[in-house]
């Protein structure tokens, strides 16, 4: 950048300003909120994101010097351009998971297949062949995935991973909104192919990499979990 288009010290102090009266705005929402889901403090925060991210900017421009302020994945969706009212909502959910103990999730899938044969034979698939509960799971990880997920809804498998052998890895839940709500089957073929990130109302992401962030850093501004 040249000498001609650096910021002024007085601009980098105003920014500095203006991060400072949204802090204050942000607390006070934070103090004043009607709920765990309080618009007016999911404002404050967007505003306090996107004023610590001007000061961040003008401060490395004008004196390349940085602050220790981050917004995990604050620029990772482009201006929300959906309608103002939304009547309907799509609700897109992903969460990744590892095999990390083979032989625990073998095992509570066989423990299923045994209680239940005729809905473990439905989660293996149509055209499953077997004699005996036994035959449902055997060695397949494949196989024992479909029991476990054929019989617990999603919820209950991220609250008891452990159990069944899994780690947790990222996660991530979109909440955007649609003009009318879907007809029946219309999506199931490609449910995912018109999720479009300007009409995500908000989102909720869970990572490791945000706990290593703010590891050691009682004071951290509480972000996680949480990006428009």
């Amino acid at each position: 950048m040249s000498d001609a288009a650096q910021p002024s010290a007085a601009e980098v102090r105003a920014a500095a300003e203006a991060v400072k009266a949204a802090l204050d705005r942000h607390l006070d929402a934070v103090e004043r909120r009607s709920g765990q889901d309080d618009p007016a403090v999911y404002a404050a925060f967007d505003e306090l994101a996107a004023a610590a991210e001007v000061y961040d900017e003008l401060l490395y421009d004008t004196y390349d010097e940085v602050t220790p302020f981050e917004i995990p994945g604050s620029d990772s969706l482009p201006a929300y351009a959906g309608p103002e009212e939304p009547s309907a909502l799509s609700v897109l959910i992903r969460r990744d998971y590892t095999v990390a103990e083979p032989q625990r999730l073998l095992h509570q899938a066989q423990r299923i297949a045994d209680l239940d044969p005729d809905a473990a034979d439905e989660a293996v698939g149509n055209g499953a062949e077997r004699t005996d509960a036994a035959a449902v799971v055997g060695s397949s990880v494949h196989a024992a995935l479909g029991v476990l997920f054929g019989e617990f809804e999603p919820d209950e498998i991220a609250s008891r991973h452990k159990e069944f052998g899994l780690e947790e890895g990222d996660s991530t839940l979109w909440v955007a909104a649609a003009d009318e709500p879907a007809e029946p089957g219309e999506w199931l073929s490609a449910p995912f192919d018109q999720a479009d990130p300007q009409r995500v109302v908000c989102r909720f992401d869970v990572s490791a990499v945000f706990d290593e962030e703010l590891d050691g850093d009682d004071d951290a501004l509480e972000r996680l979990d949480r990006e428009r």
